[in-house]
């Protein structure tokens, strides 16, 4: 919970003296790694809950005029951070503030994007009405599970890349490595643009396995295509939620005849007994970044931080320069 009950006029270096952050509950952490970055505390807010479970939010500094960038995951609890997200959204836009940017480094219920079977609803729509609807003025994201997604909003959304964040994390731990010894593995056909960020900045081939699913969250077969044996294979992907898929297809590689298999996942949501099947699965290593807090660790999880990423897009957007640079 996020409380404070003292007013008082922040002394902002000059160049940020219209910017203003604040930090939702669902990662308390990373807010605070990015308002140490820029230098800029968090505003004086009080976001709790009343007694009946509402969400309380009551933004203790003038905020007329600002630049204001809400930091929020809706990572899981999912409907308790989206809602939170809402309410700050609406309180800022009623207290007259000059801009809203939606900081979302994990976008909650992108995977429900489409349509699989009829009466299903498109749920990553729906929430990208909510968001628009409440005031939001921009939304930055990191790894959207669909691009797509972009399009469902009517104002502005910036959709970063972390694969750089991991990358780096894979070599400081890994040391140097031998290229002829390596594979990039996308998990499914969807990934393969991702996959190719990957092999790209790696300078690394690239294999690709196809699933067929008969429900969103299950495997029913795996098929790889590429050369695996006798090779070290780096799966990445986007998320990892169950990490069922993840680990069987480790597996499948095993099998195959792979050596090491390492794992490279932006959005760790460690669902159910996620972290004790990574550590009992072939996988050595899993690089996750911090979109979403990893309350419950292991020897195998590896964490980087993307607020370097977020804070130099916070300025970047404060100053109106441009962020596609970033990834140029």
């Amino acid at each position: 919970m996020i409380t404070s009950e003292t007013e008082g006029k922040i002394d902002y270096p000059s160049l940020f003296n219209r910017l203003v952050l604040i930090g939702g509950n669902s990662n308390s952490e990373l807010s605070k790694r990015i308002s140490d970055n820029l230098d800029i505390p968090l505003a004086n807010s009080i976001i709790s809950k009343f007694s009946d479970g509402e969400i309380r939010v009551k933004i203790l500094e003038n905020v007329r005029g600002k630049e204001v960038f809400i930091i929020q995951s809706t990572c899981p609890p999912v409907n308790d951070n989206l809602m939170e997200l809402l309410i700050i959204i609406d309180a800022i836009k009623r207290a007259s503030a000059s801009s809203i940017t939606a900081i979302i480094p994990y976008f909650g219920y992108a995977k429900q994007e489409k349509k699989i079977s009829g009466r299903e609803p498109i749920t990553a729509k729906l929430v990208a009405n909510l968001i628009n609807v409440a005031g939001a003025n921009r939304v930055v994201t990191i790894d959207l599970h669909a691009p797509a997604i972009q399009g469902f909003f009517d104002i502005p959304v910036d959709n970063l890349y972390a694969y750089t964040i991991l990358v780096n994390a894979f070599f400081e731990n890994i040391g140097k490595i031998d290229k002829d010894d390596f594979v990039i593995l996308a998990p499914d056909a969807g990934s393969v643009i991702r996959a190719r960020m990957y092999s790209e900045k790696m300078g690394l081939p690239i294999a690709v396995m196809f699933k067929r699913r008969p429900d969103i969250e299950e495997v029913e077969s795996m098929e790889v295509v590429g050369e695996i044996e006798n090779k070290n294979v780096i799966i990445v992907d986007d998320m990892v939620s169950t990490a069922k898929t993840l680990v069987r297809a480790a597996e499948k590689l095993k099998n195959m005849g792979a050596n090491k298999i390492y794992a490279m996942a932006v959005h760790p949501v460690f669902s159910s007994n996620a972290v004790e099947l990574i550590d009992d699965s072939p996988i050595e290593k899993i690089f996750v970044t911090d979109t979403i807090p990893v309350r419950k660790t292991n020897r195998k999880i590896v964490v980087a931080s993307v607020s370097g990423l977020i804070s130099e897009v916070i300025k970047r957007i404060y100053l109106k320069k441009s962020i596609s640079e970033l990834f140029d």
